[in-house]
């Protein structure tokens, strides 16, 4: 998992973290145990009812066994979706 990390750093990523939250922000560095150093970064609220709200975070750090999934984000792609007009549920805290 370190290995593939190494090539995410300086790029935008998205983080899903286990109790179901969306975190994206720029990853400046990480350890062994995966515990994610963010800048820049920004938590996105999903809603049934209203757009996608984004809560800055600024830099933050997110425990390793508190992540579920981590991607890169086509910023491009990410530039062009409005988020104001995305509707959808929540997602749920992981199970185990």
């Amino acid at each position: 998992m370190a290995n593939a990390l190494e090539s995410y750093i300086d790029h935008t990523v998205s983080v899903i973290t286990n109790d179901g939250r969306q975190i994206v922000g720029t990853l400046k560095g990480f350890d062994q145990t995966i515990n994610l150093i963010l800048d820049e970064s920004h938590e996105r609220v999903y809603s049934n009812t209203q757009g996608v709200e984004q809560v800055v975070l600024g830099l933050y750090i997110i425990r390793g066994d508190n992540i579920a999934v981590v991607g890169e984000v086509d910023e491009d792609t990410d530039t062009a979706l409005d988020l104001s007009n995305i509707k959808a549920e929540p997602l749920n805290p992981v199970v185990h």
